[in-house]
């Protein structure tokens, strides 16, 4: 099978699985609640959380990484893609999280699912540079919109200084801008970032 081809499958694979809203599933069975009625309507892990407990929310954030981090992997370390091949292999899962057509186009915000395609790529390293800037930024900044920001600028600098791949970069800039895009209404709502 050609790079081509493995790339080709396991994008369209990547986005099967991740048009799948997990979330909204768990959230009705857990709790009979719609997260599109309910909290800022985004039918996403974190609304699933808040609306039925760990119960919803825990599987909810465990398969959107999931549904993420097992076509990249796949893809990555047993395919061999690691050329810019893996450009859009990496962003399918993420885009049919948050384009769902399961959802009419308007699916979660995509954190959940970038973190597991970091996992898919590079096992636990840049989650858990991910995850400390959300733990940091948590504490100093205010506005979820702004922490994810400022945890996606900390991650590209690790990633400049320490991973230099143009690769990883380049897909680290777009989930940047998938972020930003998703989160476009917490910029307006919270401008100021420090707590007062």
């Amino acid at each position: 099978m050609s790079m081509a081809t493995s790339a080709f499958i396991f994008t369209l694979f990547g986005f099967l699985l991740g048009m799948l809203p997990f979330s909204l599933w768990l959230a009705n069975w857990s709790a009979g609640a719609d997260l599109r009625q309910v909290g800022d309507g985004n039918p996403g892990a974190t609304n699933a959380w808040r609306t039925g407990g760990w119960r919803a929310g825990l599987p909810a954030y465990l398969l959107d990484i999931s549904k993420a981090a097992l076509p990249v992997g796949l893809a990555y370390y047993i395919f061999g893609l690691r050329g810019y091949q893996l450009i859009p292999v990496a962003l399918a899962p993420t885009l049919g999280h948050i384009f769902s057509p399961l959802l009419g186009g308007r699916g979660g915000k995509g954190l959940a699912t970038i973190l597991g395609v970091w996992i898919g790529i590079s096992l636990l390293e840049l989650p858990a540079v991910i995850l400390s800037g959300l733990l940091l930024f948590r504490f100093l900044i205010q506005g979820d919109a702004w922490v994810i920001l400022f945890t996606e600028l900390w991650t590209l600098a690790y990633l400049l200084a320490l991973h230099p791949n143009p690769v990883w970069i380049l897909l680290f800039i777009l989930h940047i801008l998938l972020m930003a895009w998703t989160h476009r209404q917490g910029f307006l709502t919270a401008p100021i970032l420090r707590r007062q």
